[in-house]
């Protein structure tokens, strides 16, 4: 590796999940690495020790098993012996399916790692402006003023987001078809699907939303609301036809089944190019997870909606991917600066620390003169950052690892009948768990290069 131990030292800042990740990465193919952290010195609102990669909300990291999306990236990270969930495997804590961890002792062996390895220099100090040469930025949901300046001097300040406000997500396999129809408004183009209500369906729905949960953000989350980004729950406090004349308005849309405008109206639009995900328009929301799940199943045609991203309202600085990146995370505007993490636009720890993984891989390909690479699409990884990439930039808002991201499987023809075999999420999802672990195992042995360690099945009844 001594032509390698010659290449420029390649910069990363933030040691966060995807910081951190990135730069184990990268010093693992054999290339220096500068890692920049602007804390202890300059501590955020959210993070109370100067220790790598914190865990500030949650101590899980998603889902196990066959049956969990979250699962085959978690299995995908450790077959190129990833050191975010290697760490977490050695600190985990009993917590049913999930993968949680005590949050102290995670964080510890992360620093340990990042601050003992030989090719790492930590820096401790605020980055104020993007370094030359390879640099990762991965500086995370509570970025600096100055140093988000200049990521948007360097994007384009449109680009850059800092109030995360997302409407839930549903996957096209779980709305019912028979209920919503596809059409726009007036003249527009037939680019929403629309759920109708009648007058009591409204009210019911309308009641829960009223009595619904909401989070409780942290002082540092406190929100200030403002009219383009309100959320359905402070909609309808200002009265029971407020929404169905803002967001649910039913003008001119005809219901095929009536002739008629329905009472109130609730649009989706398509969130990925495939058209397997679909976003509640106007649905922005802080309500719990359950109780979100609750109020959006009342709305007909969702009765069995599948929830892959469900809407958040929080403090956030990340980027309009789909406007500013390639799927090999370099920025299309400088391709010798990549960009992991929430900053991507990235929703979780896992997929923040994956992100920083292939950030920091394709970083240090770069300085050693070789080309960066794309995960296949079946895998999870591959199919998170070729959504990032080719997402809809219109109100896009960061995404979450689901099935939704990766290709259907192919359609199997019934031998006796002759017709299409629908199979179940539970049948399937093993079959695509699989697909995606081999895809990507074949990936990164044949086409990265790298040292693979083979991961087992698990089985079922662990999923």
């Amino acid at each position: 590796m001594s032509d390698v131990e010659a290449v420029s030292v390649i910069s990363v800042i933030g040691a966060g999940l995807a910081g951190s990740e990135a730069a184990l990465a990268a010093a693992g193919q054999g290339v220096r690495v500068r890692l920049y952290e602007m804390r202890p010195a300059k501590m955020t609102p959210a993070h109370r020790t100067g220790n790598f990669a914190e865990l500030v909300c949650s101590t899980s990291l998603g889902g196990e098993g066959i049956q969990q999306s979250k699962g085959l990236l978690q299995a995908e990270m450790r077959t190129v012996g990833a050191a975010i969930v290697g760490s977490a495997d050695a600190a985990k804590v009993p917590a049913g399916n999930a993968l949680a961890v005590d949050r102290d002792e995670f964080s510890a062996r992360v620093t340990r790692l990042v601050r003992e390895h030989p090719l790492i220099e930590v820096v401790e100090g605020e980055v104020t402006s993007i370094p030359d040469g390879i640099v990762v930025i991965a500086s995370g949901p509570l970025t600096s003023d100055a140093l988000a300046e200049d990521v948007a001097r360097l994007t384009g300040s449109e680009r850059l987001s800092f109030y995360d406000a997302a409407a839930p997500v549903i996957d096209v396999d779980s709305i019912d078809m028979s209920v919503a129809w596809r059409a726009g408004r007036y003249d527009q183009s037939a680019d929403y699907l629309n759920c109708p209500f009648t007058k009591e369906e409204y009210l019911r729905f309308f009641g829960a939303l009223e009595t619904a949960r909401t989070h409780t953000p942290h002082d540092w989350e406190k929100l200030e609301f403002f009219e383009g980004c309100m959320p359905i729950e402070e909609i309808a406090r200002r009265g029971v036809d407020t929404p169905r004349f803002g967001p649910m308005s039913p003008k001119g849309l005809d219901d095929p089944r009536t002739g008629r405008w329905p009472y109130a109206v609730a649009q989706l639009r398509q969130e990925d190019r495939e058209g397997r995900m679909w976003s509640l328009v106007g649905f922005q929301t802080g309500l719990k997870w359950g109780d979100q799940r609750e109020v959006v199943q009342l709305i007909p045609g969702l009765q069995n909606a599948e929830i892959v991203r469900y809407g958040v309202m929080h403090r956030n600085t990340y980027l309009n991917a789909p406007t500013v990146l390639h799927s090999t995370l370099q920025l299309k505007a400088d391709p010798q600066k990549l960009v992991a993490g929430v900053l991507a636009g990235t929703e979780g720890y896992l997929e923040s620390s994956a992100t920083g993984w292939l950030a920091g891989t394709n970083a240090a390909r770069l300085a050693r003169g070789l080309l960066p690479l794309t995960p296949p699409a079946e895998s999870m990884l591959g199919g998170l950052v070729r959504y990032l990439a080719s997402a809809n930039p219109k109100g896009f808002q960061p995404m979450n690892v689901n099935w939704a991201l990766v290709p259907e499987l192919p359609v199997e023809i019934n031998e006796k009948t002759g017709k299409p075999r629908k199979l179940g999420k539970r049948e399937k999802r093993p079959v695509m768990f699989q697909r995606g672990l081999d895809a990507f195992t074949l990936w990164a042995l044949d086409k990265a290069g790298l040292n693979v360690t083979p991961q087992p099945i698990p089985e079922p009844a662990g999923a």
